[in-house]
């Protein structure tokens, strides 16, 4: 299935240059079509410097962007002709079937919940990240949406990564656990204690309270929790994996037999740090609105922005979002108002 991929051109921290790039690479890669979102001069300008051929990329003027360090809902109101903004509305009017940026994340997420709405049953959305294991991966959720929850809010982030983990990561009967102090039943704050017993009632595989260190390990395919401590988990992690590297590298450089054996072992490294890599994974969905969005780094390189697009395209082909739909419309915790942000 080709899908119409609108990408914030102008997003990141490197620029539209690295944007455009990506496209290609993805355009060549995927065959969707790739709609570069931002100010048209600019676009066509970087477009020059490549040979595109018949790929299918085309531009759609924003003249505004939404800067990094801005206020997202004051962001989104004041500049309704921003990448981000009109690239959600292009998805909400069907122009576009997702929305790829590496901008200003709470603007992004500000934008979709303001123009594609929530999925009927839904009452918070969340982000949903990927974490590399010892085994394979596992998907960490609320990355930093929702910094205050209720325990029916971490029971619909179960149900929603169930489903993501199924469908987009092929996981057979994902494993779902809760984040908390303590494996044992009962550990935790009142929200984890009263989510757990939720969960618990589940049409999916509760396998119960997680612990930090289980994460790495693998022993858990999907971890919930509020966006408050998920957010920190995956900013300590990217920062433990870049000084793991850094300071394996210093310890080769000190000893010269072992500078022969870092040689030896170069393919293991490389194997090491793309597994690390957040450019590997592309962004983190944002499960929960009636559309997709894809957040991805705010130092995105060319290849994080490709494989933001071929994540956001087999969003759109597995049917993650009806499958969401369909799962809260059987269960009692889901709620038909899905206006308003």
């Amino acid at each position: 299935m080709i899908c119409r991929i609108a990408l914030d051109a102008m997003g990141g921290d490197l620029g539209p240059s690295v944007n455009i790039e990506g496209a290609i690479q993805a355009a060549r890669e995927t065959g969707h079509e790739i709609i570069l979102v931002g100010d048209q001069s600019v676009l066509e300008r970087e477009l020059k410097k490549h040979d595109i051929g018949s790929l299918p990329i085309t531009i759609h003027h924003a003249p505004t962007v939404i800067g990094m360090d801005e206020k997202p809902v004051e962001g989104c109101r004041a500049k309704q002709d921003s990448t981000i903004m009109i690239g959600a509305q292009m998805v909400s009017d069907k122009k576009a079937d997702a929305l790829v940026s590496a901008g200003n994340s709470g603007a992004t997420m500000t934008a979709a919940l303001w123009h594609m709405r929530r999925i009927p049953g839904v009452s918070r959305p969340a982000i949903a990240t990927t974490m590399p294991t010892l085994t394979s991966y596992c998907l960490l959720l609320d990355a930093g949406a929702n910094v205050e929850c209720k325990p029916k809010h971490l029971y619909q982030f179960a149900l929603m990564g169930n489903i993501y983990a199924e469908t987009v990561m092929n996981v057979d009967k994902p494993r779902v656990g809760i984040l908390t102090i303590g494996e044992e039943e009962g550990k935790g704050n009142e929200l984890t204690v009263a989510a757990s017993e939720l969960m618990r009632t589940g049409e999916f595989n509760f396998i119960g309270n997680v612990e930090g260190r289980d994460i790495p390990k693998g022993t858990v395919d999907v971890v919930v929790c509020d966006g408050f401590v998920g957010n920190i988990v995956l900013k300590f992690a990217e920062g433990l994996a870049e000084a793991l590297l850094t300071l394996i590298k210093r310890s080769i450089k000190k000893h010269p037999l072992a500078v022969i054996g870092g040689l030896l072992m170069k393919g293991a490294f490389r194997d090491i740090k793309k597994k690390v890599d957040y450019a590997e994974y592309g962004g983190a969905p944002l499960l929960g609105v009636n559309g997709v969005a894809i957040i991805s780094h705010g130092g995105s390189n060319a290849k994080a922005i490709k494989n933001a697009i071929r994540l956001a395209g087999d969003f759109v082909t597995k049917g993650t979002n009806r499958k969401i739909h369909e799962k809260l419309n059987q269960h009692r915790l889901a709620e038909p108002n899905s206006k308003g942000t």
